[in-house]
Order: structure tokens, then C-alpha cells, then sequence
């Protein structure tokens, strides 16, 4: 998820996995709202935030400590050099780093860079089956619905060359038995190719997807996959989702950047408003963190909105490197 308040996850699609929240087609966008800016200035506050010392810094004491209890329990290995089916692709053969791992009750999912996932087993510790069903499937994501306990694999196949995002909805139960094929292919009418990208958010019980094609937004229920409503308009630039609300920014205009705040159960138009910008300073980063909307442009202190009340609280934050 782009936004601080909910705990979405979003993919891209492209043979290589990233570690976006958000899953995209084919490539990461080019975000006027400067996401580099915004994980540097994150990075701080969460250095400043996470620090027992009152000096705000870490010591290798201090982590010595802090994990010193930690032990290693099990390992698993994901690697089979013969791939887990005759044909597949010759990348899925070769050993990758682990880029994403999940727990659902007794199974645990292991991603490699590669697109290749195995599910094991807790309470034997043995391998129970790969989730790519097909010879050239990559899979790009993982996400637990723990709405209705199944995997949903987020996936591109090499038949396409990598281009569409394809879903997929697997019980946990099924796995367990060794039969990752029991799945059923999610949001099929959706073309998610570059930009399309597919959100999972958890907090609010949604997914998100955006299809390129037609510049069409679409939420979705996590519970039974039902579309709810759609957005239709070329000019939102962005999505945000926070717990109940989503926030809708649309291309900049001279001097400010129009806004929208949607209710995220039935798309309602909460408030819309226009935010005033310095015109000829570039925006580092829009973020919705709940009621605070976030605004930061170059040289200049971080705002903070209370969208609520569309007032500015007293506190802005001038970030000084450390």
C-alpha cells in the first residue's frame, strides 16, 4: 500500500519480483509525488522513533540485546535443481534469494527472486508442494486472505512475455492436501498490464485494481471478490488508502494539486478540495497517513493536513540529516 495508515500490498508485473506494496504491470511508475523523497523522510522519522536512547541513536549494544534471545528453529530450502516440473523455464532452476516469506496457520510460503514458491509444512518441516502451477509461471507476489483462508498468488507468465498481472485464489486446505491446481483465477474481466497494477488492503477488507487500458479503478471485497463500485477519470494520478477513507490525487494544476476524499465501503465523495502548492518548487511526496494528509515539497517543511476539518495543524517538521 502507498499510503501510512492501511496494510495494503501492491504488485507489479514483470518476470523479476520488487518489493513495492503495490502491484504494478511490467515496470514501477515514474510518481510525480516523488516516492524517494518520501522513504527518506520516513527513514528518519522511523530511525528517531525507534530508538530507546535519548541521544536517538543505535549502538551495537543496544542490538546485541535486543536480539540476543533469538535462535534458529528450522531451515527450509526452496531449491530444486531439477525445477518442480519437466518444462519449466531454465531461471526457475537456479537457486535466488528468498524475496517474500508468509504464515498461514501450519504452512509457511517461501517466494525466490526466481517466481518460484514453496509451501512447507510446520509441524514436519518437509517441503508440501511449489505453487506455480504452470511451466512459465513467475509468481510475483504473495498475499493471505484471511477473510476466507486461502493464498492468492499474484503471477506472469512467459506465453504473455511477463506483460498482464493474473490472480489467483488457492484454499489453505487445499494446499495442505498438495493440490495448489484447486485455485480459481481472480478478476479476470481486469487487463492489468503496465500501468495496471492489482492492491491488496487488508485493513479495510479491499483490492484495489487499475486497468491501463480503459483508466478504469476498481475495488473490490477481499470476503468474496465482488466488485463494490469504479472510478473512472484520466486525471487521478493516485490512489491512497487509508483505514475507511481513500484519497484520490489528481494531476497538478498551476499553483495547487485537486483532491479527493472517497469513502472506501461505497466510493462516496467525502470532501474535495484543492491544496495550494509553491509553483515553482517540485512535490517530494503526498502521503495519507488516516486523517492527516502529508505534503512535502523540495526545500520546504513538511505540511500536515487534518483533512477532516481541511485545516493546517500548527506542527510542521523541518528534516535535518543526522
Amino acid at each position: 500500500m502507498e499510503g501510512g495508515g492501511g496494510g495494503g500490498r501492491r504488485i507489479s508485473a514483470s518476470p523479476r519480483p520488487c518489493s513495492g506494496r503495490r502491484v504494478l504491470a511490467k515496470k514501477r511508475r515514474r510518481n510525480w509525488a516523488g516516492f524517494d523523497g518520501f522513504v527518506n523522510s520516513v527513514k528518519k522519522l522511523q530511525r528517531r522513533e525507534i530508538s530507546s536512547k535519548r541521544d536517538r541513536a543505535f549502538t551495537m549494544t543496544d542490538a546485541q540485546e535486543r536480539f540476543r534471545n533469538i535462535r534458529l528453529q528450522e531451515e527450509y530450502d526452496t531449491h530444486d535443481p531439477k525445477g518442480h516440473c519437466s518444462m519449466v523455464l531454465p531461471f526457475l532452476r537456479k537457486r535466488s534469494k528468498i524475496i517474500e516469506i508468509v504464515a498461514a496457520r501450519d504452512i509457511v510460503f517461501a517466494l525466490a527472486q526466481s517466481g518460484v514458491c514453496a509451501a512447507f509444512c510446520r509441524e514436519t518441516n518437509q517441503r508440501i508442494c511449489f505453487l506455480n502451477v504452470t511451466a512459465d509461471e513467475v509468481i510475483r507476489s504473495l498475499f493471505y486472505n484471511k477473510n476466507n483462508d486461502s493464498l492468492i498468488t499474484v503471477s506472469v507468465y512467459a506465453s504473455d512475455n511477463f506483460s498482464s498481472l493474473r490472480c489467483r485464489s488457492t484454499r489453505i486446505e487445499y494446499i495442505r492436501r498438495g493440490k495448489p491446481d484447486a485455485g480459481f483465477a481472480l478478476f479476470e474481466s481486469e487487463s492489468l498490464k503496465w500501468p495496471g497494477f492489482v492492491e491488496f488492503d487488508d485493513v479495510n477488507g479491499k483490492v484495489l485494481t487499475y486497468s491501463a487500458q480503459d483508466s478504469i479503478y476498481k475495488v473490490f471485497d477481499l470476503k468474496n471478490y465482488t466488485m463494490l463500485y469504479s472510478i473512472s477519470d484520466k486525471n487521478v494520478q493516485e490512489i491512497k488508502i487509508s483505514p475507511g477513507i481513500m484519497l484520490l490525487i489528481f494531476t497538478k494544476a498551476s499553483g495547487h494539486v485537486p483532491l479527493k476524499i472517497l469513502s472506501i465501503e461505497d466510493g462516496t465523495v467525502l470532501k474535495s478540495f484543492n491544496h495550494l502548492l509553491h509553483r515553482n518548487k517540485k512535490v517530494d511526496f503526498i502521503e495519507q497517513f488516516n486523517e492527516k494528509l502529508l505534503v512535502k515539497q523540495e526545500n520546504e517543511n513538511l505540511q500536515i493536513l487534518d483533512v477532516r476539518i481541511s485545516l493546517f495543524l500548527p506542527l510542521q517538521l523541518q528534516f535535518i540529516e543526522i
